[in-house]
């Protein structure tokens, strides 16, 4: 099993190679587009901004090379983000995967704190790719930025309102959270992603 995790300028790439290792997998940390492409899975995981996210993969022509993968690919955090159509962080067009425009979150209620972070559960969880016993269980978050619900969400979560906690659209699965961050669940997810 060969799999590749992109490396780009708003990555947590080693969280997520350490998760893959205490679930018994190897990956390789690259942006190099043969090595990419010849992966069995593609994980596209990223903290960062996404406007400046979005002009390094441009430069480097990364975009049209993840938009035009085949095989399963995982965007996780602001990596489900840039798969979507368009970003106010920055007003960027993004990768366009999702039909879906990701929102700042915005409260008056002094009780939400921006960004969202920490534990959360998940809800109305579709068949396919997170477990469905997994309702209810929690997850860990660290956002300011969130995605709608759309035809493609798989699970959401309520935060100020419910938005999309994972996405999936054909050989594109994504999640907000941070599975590499949440513990047994998480790492049941990407086991779940690699293994399927």
């Amino acid at each position: 099993m060969k799999i590749a995790i992109i490396k780009y300028n708003a990555g947590n790439n080693f969280s997520v190679e350490c998760a893959l290792k205490r679930i018994g997998y190897d990956a390789i940390i690259t942006d190099n587009p043969d090595i990419i492409l010849n992966a069995d899975r593609v994980i596209f995981p990223g903290v960062g901004e996404a406007s400046s996210a979005m002009a390094y993969l441009k430069e480097h022509k990364l975009d049209l090379l993840i938009k035009n993968l085949t095989q399963p690919v995982l965007g996780i955090c602001i990596g489900q983000q840039l798969l979507c159509s368009h970003s106010e962080e920055g007003n960027i067009d993004c990768l366009g995967i999702f039909n879906a425009q990701v929102k700042r979150f915005a409260s008056d209620v002094q009780d939400f704190k921006i960004p969202h972070m920490g534990w959360n559960t998940l809800h109305d969880i579709k068949p396919g790719f997170i477990p469905q016993e997994f309702e209810n269980q929690y997850v860990y978050y660290v956002h300011s930025y969130y995605v709608p619900i759309t035809e493609d969400t798989a699970a959401t979560t309520d935060y100020i309102h419910p938005f999309s906690a994972a996405l999936h659209k054909g050989n594109f699965f994504s999640t907000q959270f941070h599975p590499e961050k949440s513990g047994d669940i998480g790492e049941s997810i990407i086991k779940r992603f690699i293994e399927q």
